[in-house]
């Protein structure tokens, strides 16, 4: 078998997921919605931000981080 560099790419099938937010949560996503085209010269739907918002938030979370990491090799 041939050894690449790269490796196997991890499952990429997208999961749909409903949440319900509050009314000011949703304003201020209209907001950063209308922010985000302002300095990008380029409207995206609040939706498809979203997923980009979350995985930036949970990779800035180092505790969160720490503590996957962890559990992944067996520790609490």
């Amino acid at each position: 078998m041939v050894d690449l560099r790269l490796g196997k790419l991890p499952d990429r099938t997208p999961v749909k997921l409903a949440i319900t937010i509050t009314p000011d949560l949703q304003s201020a996503l209209n907001d950063y919605g209308a922010l985000y085209a302002q300095v990008y010269g380029r409207e995206e739907p609040v939706t498809e931000l979203i997923p980009a918002m979350l995985a930036a938030f949970l990779e800035s979370d180092r505790g969160f981080a720490k503590a996957r990491d962890d559990a992944k090799r067996g520790r609490t």
